[in-house]
């Protein structure tokens, strides 16, 4: 740090790979709870491709449960952070007892309403009368364990908003690690099959959610008492409004997911693939995806204890650079990213199994024309949760919301009328630039505006 009190850029690097890289390799694990059931379901002998359907046709019910997880996670760690900024630790323990309550509210509530209407929800989703047993199998489990799934995800957010973001890492890890270990034991060795697959994965974050347990009432620089869980309207507004961005955007994913299923299945039925196909290697090439996504959003959540305790202490030099660094970080790794889709779809996509000639076809052409943009698809997450960390909830929603809803959402509807289902690979790279480009303008405003801030505050120290 210089003397003046700004980061140099050797700093902000530091603090960022020490907080960002153990959060972005949790992310990684996250994700790879359902990539390793993916990779395993897909060497199910004979039914494999009904299988590896079914489970694509959960997705959507899954990443409902991580959206309100996200909600009360990600909108109570930035106002936690802040406060800490701040120095108001009694305020900060508040929040995070308010979010504990919420996520055992949530977590209920979820279960309860998935159990009761997960078949119609699963053919909603696009599950035929062939995929719906493999689907109902996997999602039953999953949703048993959706309370542990939710304080797993949810309190990771605070662990890493004290700073400890090894720690965070390791909840996750361990957990993934666990899952990987039992599901070859569970899907073949006690030949459970999809119904194993989803065990590892709730064992696995019931590790993970034991772990998180423990480090939450043992913090470091707070201490959570029975008054920390009274809950008020003013806190449950605030984290709602912190976190609307994160859960919007995955349940955005949700929306896009159901639309982007039936399209597929639909005009896939029109085409040579036939109805299946396209759905097994969208279910696949969105997780590798989300692969690639994890590094870049546990980059922008890395980044954002940094962005909303400085902010907090007004030190917005320091919350300017460190957003332009996490953003060419995200960059680079998107860079990466296209490279892989664009020379290795086939080697990818033989991960998960064999198929067709027809099957690798239909996920070479799709992996290289719907990822065609992931190079700048780096931009719009972590300024959605820039602005989040800084307060500014309304453009964070809005930001999260503008490659899914906005943009994504009318094409892949639209563009199938006139092109088939090559409608929905073009939709993606066109979803992207837009996203891409107005995400940036509000960026270089808000940017423009932390310069001047920064300013008026040196020219009041000096006077």
């Amino acid at each position: 740090m210089t003397q003046n009190g700004d980061f140099s850029k050797g700093s902000i690097i530091k603090i960022l790979m020490r907080l960002a890289i153990p959060m972005t390799l949790a992310q990684l694990m996250n994700v790879l709870y359902n990539v390793v059931d993916r990779m395993f379901i897909g060497r199910i002998g004979g039914d494999s491709m009904d299988a590896l359907t079914g489970v694509g046709v959960c997705l959507p019910m899954i990443t409902i449960v991580i959206a309100f997880a996200n909600l009360v996670g990600m909108g109570g760690a930035p106002l936690f952070s802040i406060e800490r900024g701040r120095k108001n630790d009694r305020e900060a323990v508040y929040i995070l007892g308010n979010c504990v309550v919420l996520f055992l509210i949530f977590a209920v509530v979820l279960t309860v309403a998935g159990l009761i209407f997960k078949r119609p929800l699963l053919m909603l989703l696009g599950a035929s009368e062939v995929t719906l047993p493999y689907a109902e199998q996997y999602i039953t489990i999953y949703l048993l364990g959706t309370i542990f799934v939710m304080f797993g995800l949810g309190l990771n957010n605070f662990i890493n908003a004290q700073g400890f973001a090894k720690i965070g890492m390791c909840t996750t890890v361990i957990g993934a690690a666990l899952n990987i270990a039992l599901d070859p034991i569970f899907i073949f060795g006690l030949q459970m099959g999809m119904r194993g697959a989803a065990l590892a994965t709730i064992i696995g974050q019931i590790v993970s959610f034991c772990i998180s347990l423990r480090y939450m009432f043992h913090f470091k620089t707070i201490r959570l008492t029975k008054e920390s869980f009274h809950m008020t309207g003013r806190h449950i507004e605030n984290i709602f409004k912190f976190g609307a961005s994160a859960c919007f955007n995955q349940i955005a994913m949700t929306i896009v997911q159901i639309v982007l299923n039936n399209t597929l299945s639909h005009y896939g039925a029109q085409s040579v693939y036939g109805g299946d196909i396209p759905l097994a290697c969208a279910g696949i090439i969105t997780k590798v995806n989300m692969i690639f996504m994890s590094f870049v959003i546990g980059i922008s959540q890395g980044i954002q204890p940094i962005i909303g305790f400085n902010y907090g202490a007004e030190k917005y030099e320091r919350v300017r650079k460190s957003y332009l660094l996490a953003l060419g970080t995200a960059t680079v790794l998107s860079g990466i990213a296209f490279f892989c889709f664009q020379v290795f779809p086939r080697q990818i996509i033989s991960v998960f199994g064999s198929g067709s000639e027809l099957y690798f076809q239909f996920s070479e052409r799709y992996f290289r024309i719907y990822m065609f943009l992931t190079l700048i698809n780096g931009i719009q997450p972590v300024t959605s949760n820039f602005f989040n960390s800084i307060g500014k909830s309304q453009l964070g929603v809005f930001m999260s919301l503008t490659r899914q809803i906005l943009f994504l959402l009318p094409l892949i509807v639209i563009f199938p009328l006139f092109m088939g289902i090559d409608g929905v690979m073009y939709a993606g790279p066109i979803a992207d630039a837009a996203a891409a480009i107005v995400c940036g303008y509000f960026m270089v405003r808000e940017l423009k505006e932390l310069s001047a801030m920064d300013r008026k505050k040196k020219e009041e120290y000096a006077a």
